[in-house]
């Protein structure tokens, strides 16, 4: 595939591509995702909306009640580009990472720096300096805009000299107050469709996060094709959800899909189900995207009557079990769209809305997209067969600078790590994950980079980190620990362990159970059997 003439005069990313030999075959087989050479999806997300729409038209809606029309998030993402490239030096190219919860801020930021031509790095305020140093690492972050509330975990070895720029507070090195006087109009970069926009970030199973790159086009696709196809939005509709920025579901559920519409989206930094379930009552939402488990949670807790605005909810994340869909569907009269995608694909690629539901299955490949399930060996197995899970569609994986790139990709075909069978009708129907990441509400979890958290502290000689089986979750995730001689294994040590971990790496990630074992079950030849764990 030859690529169009970059505008990065940072060519970072573009060097750091894949070997083109290991890409996977990419399909533009549907008219929609057919673009330009020359395309900046801030432009196509903003710019060209209020040219169709109208400036005044809401777009970003706060739980407290402030509105920021089309044309504010305009005018603000403008000025930011402007300090962006005029005081702050940045060039096309050059990434920036962005740190804070779901509000229109981290929004304008996105849509600011992708305006200046930069690579968007965007993470959950949850990481801590540990895993943001990995990040800076990998990416070679260049610059950093965050939420004034989240800088604590910016400082420390690896992250010293990163220029930081705090947005959302009222000082006058704030970035509000830097952009007062600056102009509302700006040239956004003429980006190539191929250029790289964004960097997402993927737990690895080794515990070293993997970098995604996504093209300025990519993000347009994930909008003409699931989107477009499966949740069909409306100009009228209002969004919202759980996932974070930082999680490609989130960008696409939460942001993408309805500004490519020119509907509006409710940013919630961060809510329970039953506050997610009064914000929907509150603002009238009528699209909903989060995990199965905020599904299962607002019904089991009596918050029905809550969702009566709805039309569409979508789940991915996690497995969607037939049971939840039902209950969910007998008590509000909504049909759950199910999907699975992943980092790797930047969204959904599998999926199903309205009569072509099947409960408990994932769906079919959506519209742009081919997925089969494939042997060992990567050939085809017959209908009915648990095998690996292989998609190709307009979106693929390209790790930055990785050699898991051939793990993830055999033969042209994305492999995501899913055992799945397909029926004869083309439904695809989920049985596992085929590796040690642990999938819990909705968050994918590697279980080795727990393990090394654990065995940072004092008292633990051995670990191993495994998911077992939870009705709310899914899955948690658990850890089976020895300990040093002379330490106690008690309720205290597992507390006192679960405290470490949160405080070393993301919360989310700590494990909700710990049990204490005199020796872990390993092969003759050493090598740890996590299966043994899971099914004790």
């Amino acid at each position: 595939m030859t690529l169009s003439p970059t505008a990065h005069v940072d060519t970072t990313c573009r060097e750091s591509l894949p070997p083109e030999s290991s890409w996977p075959e990419f399909l533009f087989e549907l008219p929609q995702v057919h673009y330009p050479d020359r395309l900046n999806c801030a432009t196509a997300l903003l710019d060209d909306v209020i040219a169709e729409h109208g400036a005044d038209r809401p777009c970003l809606l706060e739980p407290a009640g402030d509105t920021w029309s089309y044309g504010r998030l305009q005018a603000t993402a403008n000025r930011i580009a402007h300090l962006l490239v005029h005081r702050l030096g940045v060039v096309p190219g050059n990434r920036v990472l962005l740190r804070g919860p779901n509000n229109p801020w981290l929004v304008a930021c996105w849509f600011g720096a992708l305006k200046a031509g930069a690579v968007v790095v965007t993470t959950m305020p949850m990481l801590r300096a540990r895993e943001l140093r990995d990040i800076r690492e990998i990416a070679t972050v260049d610059l950093v805009l965050c939420d004034h509330r989240f800088t604590a975990d910016l400082s420390g070895d690896g992250l010293a000299g990163l220029t930081t720029i705090t947005y959302g507070g009222t000082g006058a090195d704030d970035l509000g107050a830097r952009i007062a006087e600056l102009p509302d109009e700006f040239d956004d970069v003429a980006t190539a469709a191929d250029d790289v926009a964004l960097l997402a970030f993927t737990s690895g199973t080794t515990g070293r996060p993997k970098a995604t790159m996504h093209f300025h086009r990519d993000v347009l696709a994930i909008a003409d094709t699931f989107s477009a196809h499966v949740v069909k939005p409306r100009a009228d509709d209002v969004f919202t959800g759980t996932p974070p920025l930082g999680f490609t579901f989130g960008l696409g559920g939460i942001l993408v899909f309805p500004l490519r519409v020119g509907a509006s989206t409710l940013l919630i930094e961060r809510a329970t189900p039953a506050e997610l379930a009064e914000h929907i009552d509150r603002h009238r939402v009528t699209v909903c995207v989060t995990a199965p488990t905020a599904y299962r949670a607002m019904i089991t807790h009596g918050h029905a009557g809550l969702l009566s605005s709805l039309r569409r909810a979508v789940s991915a994340g996690e497995h969607l079990s037939e049971s939840t869909w039902h209950a969910f569907r007998e008590a509000t009269g909504v049909r759950l769209i199910d999907g699975i995608g992943s980092t790797e694909m930047l969204h959904v690629f599998i999926s199903a809305a309205d009569d072509d539901i099947r409960p408990g299955a994932t769906g079919r490949a959506v519209p742009g997209y081919r997925a089969r399930i494939v042997d060992d060996a990567g050939e085809p197995v017959p209908d009915g067969t648990p095998g690996r899970l292989a998609v190709k569609g307009p979106t693929g994986c390209r790790y930055l600078a990785d050699d898991r790139q051939k793990v993830y990709v055999e033969n042209g075909w994305n492999i995501t790590g899913d055992t799945f069978t397909r029926d004869a009708d083309g439904y695809f129907w989920y049985h596992a994950r085929n590796d040690d990441m642990i999938v819990s509400s909705g968050y994918n979890i590697a279980g080795p980079e727990v393990e090394e958290a654990v065995m940072t502290h004092p008292g633990v000689l051995e670990c191993a980190v495994v998911g077992t089986p939870d009705e709310a979750r899914g899955s948690v995730v658990t850890a089976f620990v020895c300990v040093r001689e002379g330490v106690v294994a008690d309720a205290a040590l597992a507390v006192e362990i679960q405290q470490h971990v949160k405080a070393t790496i993301a919360p989310y990630k700590y494990p909700r159970l710990v049990r204490f074992v005199d020796s872990l079950p390993r092969t003759p030849t050493g090598k740890l059997q996590r299966f043994r764990l899971r099914s004790s």
